[in-house]
C-alpha cells in the first residue's frame, strides 16, 4: 500500500483558518493554536448573534412606538390593545417605520386604537 504524505492537506487546512483569522489581533491571526480557538469562538458568537439581533430589533421597534404613541396621549401597551380591537394587523416594524417617518399616519392609527378602547380604559387613574 502507498505511504499517504499529508503536508499538502496539512498546510490547506492551516492556511484556511489563517485566512479566517486575519484582522484579528496579536498572536489570533498569526498563530495557528490561537487563530482556531478564535475563528471557533467567532462562529459560536455569530450563530448565536443572528438569534439575538432578532430580539434586539423588536425590543428597538417596541421603544419608538411607545415613544411616540405617549407624545399622542396612550402608553404602548393601550396603543396594541386597541389595534388589536380595532382588527388592525399593522406589525410592529411597521409601525415603528410609521411613528419615525410619517407620524401623521401613526397619530391617525393612535386615534383608532384609542376609538377602540373601552371608554373606561381611556380615563385617568385617579389618586385613590
Amino acid at each position: 500500500m502507498a505511504r499517504v504524505k499529508r503536508a499538502v492537506n496539512a498546510h490547506k487546512k492551516r492556511r484556511v483558518i489563517l485566512e479566517r483569522a486575519s484582522g484579528y489581533r496579536g498572536q489570533r491571526s498569526r498563530l495557528y493554536r490561537k487563530a482556531k480557538e478564535q475563528v471557533i469562538h467567532s462562529l459560536v458568537y455569530s450563530y448565536r448573534d443572528r438569534r439575538k439581533r432578532k430580539g434586539d430589533f423588536r425590543r428597538l421597534w417596541i421603544q419608538r412606538i411607545n415613544a411616540a404613541a405617549r407624545q399622542n396621549g396612550i402608553t404602548y401597551n393601550r396603543f396594541i390593545q386597541g389595534l388589536g380591537l380595532a382588527g388592525v394587523q399593522v406589525d410592529r416594524r411597521m409601525l415603528a417605520e410609521l411613528a419615525v417617518n410619517e407620524p401623521a399616519t401613526f397619530t391617525s392609527l393612535v386615534e383608532t386604537a384609542k376609538k377602540a378602547l373601552p371608554s373606561d380604559v381611556n380615563a385617568p387613574k385617579s389618586a385613590a
